[in-house]
């Protein structure tokens, strides 16, 4: 197979698809990969450690997609990545197709095999390619939310753990996924007040035996949802509906009533956010202010440390890539039903049914597409 690295191209990207170890890995495999010029280099991956590792390194982009099969990313291809695919190609990365219907529309355009890392799921039905970079996201929004509380930034000027004598800061978290879990962790370490809502009794159970009394566990309701934002000085937005859209759960009225100065981290921005007032947002303008509260809505939060997120997220690609490598994606895809769940467009048709309901495109079963 014929690997393809490019560099990463979104404004502040500097994740790399594969890491040297992760080339050496596949070239040990007699597979041939072929890597962007300084695709590393700001995390500290040199051209020669990627040569040293067995690679070839091209000068352009347009030469990697021109070589290569498989197209190993980290983000969403950019709309000139989307003019360089061709029916030949896979495209393996994160893609969150949902709210984005001119990726969509550019993909289902190309022709390729498009396969996402959100979606491919795993024995336990947890979403193995999306948890590190989840753990990644829920542990900065609480560094983020932190920062965006100072006076400087906009924010009430309120210490999120408060010092003796002066109360700590209101930290609510909407949803107790992975995110959520994580910034969880953060907050309490930091001291604040934490309060996490869900739908799941188990979440929430769990949570309470982790963390007994230092946070408050709430059954997410409309009316505990509302009391919850409109009294925090920090909100953590972390809903997630695998693949889908998601739901906008806070409200402007709620954003509205939140005190002067607050701050809300929707880190569901990828899937279009959980705020009715949030937008995507970048590492070079990361925040804006809607009725007096600070939004931070950066839809690539882990690439603020992009050498961590790297290694973590080649920790969990690797097998899929070597899968995707070793066997073709169609074998690949038929003998994996997890990595199945991750295709999202193939031979101009959108093969995941939330994807499809979400930008309009007719939904097509992938196992339809996948060769005998």
């Amino acid at each position: 197979m014929r690997i393809g690295v490019p560099r990463e191209i979104k404004n502040r990207e500097y994740r790399v698809g594969m890491t040297p170890a992760a080339v050496h890995e596949l070239c040990g495999h007699n597979h041939d990969v072929f890597v962007e010029t300084g695709a590393g280099l700001a995390i500290g991956f040199s051209d020669e450690d990627y040569r040293q590792a067995g690679a070839r390194i091209l000068e352009t982009a347009g030469e990697v997609f021109d070589t290569a099969k498989l197209i190993v990313k980290v983000k969403e291809p950019q709309a000139e990545e989307r003019a360089m695919l061709k029916p030949e190609h896979t495209l393996f990365t994160y893609l969150h197709l949902a709210p984005d219907k001119a990726q969509t529309d550019d993909l289902v355009k190309s022709g390729a095999t498009c396969i996402a890392y959100e979606t491919v799921t795993d024995h336990g039905g947890h979403l193995p390619l999306l948890a590190p970079m989840s753990e990644v996201a829920g542990r900065m929004s609480i560094q983020a939310g932190a920062h965006c509380l100072e006076k400087a930034m906009g924010g009430r000027g309120v210490l999120l753990g408060g010092v003796p004598g002066v109360s700590p800061a209101r930290v609510a978290v909407v949803g107790g996924g992975v995110v959520g879990q994580n910034a969880i962790a953060m907050a309490v370490g930091l001291g604040a007040h934490v309060t996490v809502l869900d739908r799941n009794m188990d979440v929430l159970r769990n949570l309470d035996h982790l963390y007994g009394n230092r946070i408050t566990t709430l059954f997410s309701t409309a009316q505990t949802l509302d009391q919850a934002v409109t009294e925090s000085d920090l909100v953590i937005g972390s809903v997630l509906i695998p693949g889908a859209s998601a739901p906008k759960l806070i409200t402007r009225d709620m954003i509205r009533r939140m005190p002067e100065g607050s701050v809300i981290v929707d880190v569901a921005i990828d899937q279009g956010g959980c705020a009715e007032t949030s937008r995507a947002t970048t590492h070079d303008d990361p925040t804006y202010i809607v009725d007096g509260v600070v939004h931070y809505c950066v839809a690539n939060m882990p690439g603020a440390v992009a050498r961590t997120s790297t290694l973590a997220l080649n920790n969990v690609t690797l097998p899929f890539v070597a899968a995707l490598a070793n066997k073709g994606p169609d074998r690949a895809m038929k003998e994996d039903q997890h990595l199945r769940a991750g295709l999202n467009v193939a031979a101009g048709k959108v093969t995941y049914r939330e994807v499809a309901e979400a930008t309009g495109h007719p939904y097509t079963n992938p196992e339809s597409l996948l060769g005998s």
